[in-house]
């Protein structure tokens, strides 16, 4: 009875505790993360309550705190309101305390009640999930110790851990902080990594962030987001269903002019856009102006991240920089300027679309004016700009 009920070896003890703990981040990832906090996907009602049982098993987590929690993070990122952002309460905090961040931002019922709307409002909720929230733990405890013997609690343990440290700690701390970045959004966003497996796919946390609305968080083809393959078998076995993607930009060859449904395209994946810009646009001229080569390739990548950032996220020192590059290098000026101009055109009020449309037209003539060969290309390429459709990358 010492090696409770399964009796297993120490390998076997070993892998029920990674299936465990890995159930417990696709729960967090595709139902509250996914489907409650975003809406990208509605999921079977089957699904959805096995996801919150095991949730009130293995974390006490309670659906409509930690949704409005995570949104509050999404209207406030890396400002003074964020619940967790690194920038705010430092690295180091957000790394080794960011359980305890979660629960003083739990403590203001405000939040739940500005940001946890549409959580589920059951019987079970109300009167099992949420009154007694902690209960769930304990009977976990206990039938860790049935089912592995007196180890069983630091297995428990092990599983009570997992989530503040990946989620609390590691996402909301590391995946604001190191990485790389496919996008530019006015936060600190990264993706930790291009394969998203030990933390259900959060690890591509700019690519969310880029497009908080969808259900896959991969975009190129070289990340893979172990949820999303979650989400595509439980679709094809028609127990969820994908409501939102992130867009997938494409080039239509021949096209004339541009015109409203183009503009929308590029509206719709202004981030998209600009990343293609800093490829197309930034990274050329920056290689033909520097020559770069092994010793300045470090360099490079520094002016590049000052060209492409937002500049309420630059430092006094990288504000300084680019105002030397832009004095000291007209090529520079001139893609800076314009990559400036295309941003506004998003953020800026207008009359109609077609008054958006002009301002969009006018920006790409005077590119095609500008001289610089890469620039006039990628506006010529506008015209061509358009959206894939949804039904080429959503599990049918």
């Amino acid at each position: 009875m010492l090696d409770g009920l399964l009796d297993l070896p120490w390998w076997g003890q070993l892998l029920c505790v990674l299936l465990t703990t890995h159930i417990t981040i696709v729960s967090v990832t595709l139902y509250l993360h996914r489907c409650q906090a975003h809406r990208a996907l509605d999921l079977h009602p089957a699904v959805s309550h096995f996801f919150r049982l095991w949730l009130w098993l293995t974390t006490a987590q309670v659906t409509k705190e930690w949704i409005a929690i995570h949104r509050k993070h999404h209207a406030h990122t890396e400002a003074k309101q964020d619940p967790h952002s690194p920038y705010v309460y430092g690295i180091r905090k957000v790394l080794l305390e960011g359980a305890e961040l979660y629960r003083t931002a739990a403590e203001d019922e405000t939040v739940c009640q500005e940001f946890g709307h549409g959580a589920p409002n059951d019987w079970l909720e109300n009167n099992l999930y949420t009154r007694f929230r902690n209960v769930g733990i304990v009977l976990w405890l206990g039938l860790c110790i049935v089912l592995y013997g007196p180890i069983g609690l630091t297995y428990w343990a092990i599983q009570m851990a997992w989530i503040p440290i990946f989620a609390a700690g590691i996402i909301n701390g590391a995946g604001h902080y190191w990485g790389y970045r496919n996008f530019e959004p006015r936060d600190g966003s990264t993706n930790l990594t291009n394969i998203g497996i030990l933390i259900g796919g959060e690890e591509m946390h700019n690519n969310h962030h880029a497009y908080p609305s969808s259900a896959k968080f991969s975009i190129h083809w070289w990340e893979f987001d172990i949820g999303w393959m979650y989400i595509c078998i439980l679709a094809k076995l028609g127990l969820a269903k994908v409501k939102k993607v992130a867009p997938q930009p494409i080039q239509i060859q021949h096209r004339e002019a541009l015109d409203i449904e183009t503009m929308r395209a590029m509206l719709t994946s202004q981030l998209h856009l600009m990343a293609d810009y800093a490829k197309r646009v930034t990274l050329p001229v920056l290689q033909s102006e520097f020559r770069p080569d092994s010793e300045s390739a470090h360099m490079l990548r520094d002016i590049r991240t000052i060209l492409t950032r937002e500049p309420t996220r630059m430092t006094e020192s990288q504000t300084d920089r680019l105002e030397t590059l832009l004095s000291e290098n007209n090529t520079l000026r001139v893609i800076y300027d314009h990559q400036q101009r295309l941003k506004s055109l998003w953020t800026q009020r207008y009359q109609d679309n077609d008054s958006m449309l002009r301002a969009l037209v006018e920006w790409c003539h005077e590119a095609e004016q500008s001289g610089i060969r890469v620039l006039e290309e990628f506006a010529q390429s506008l015209r061509g700009y358009s959206l894939a459709p949804i039904y080429n990358h959503v599990p049918r």
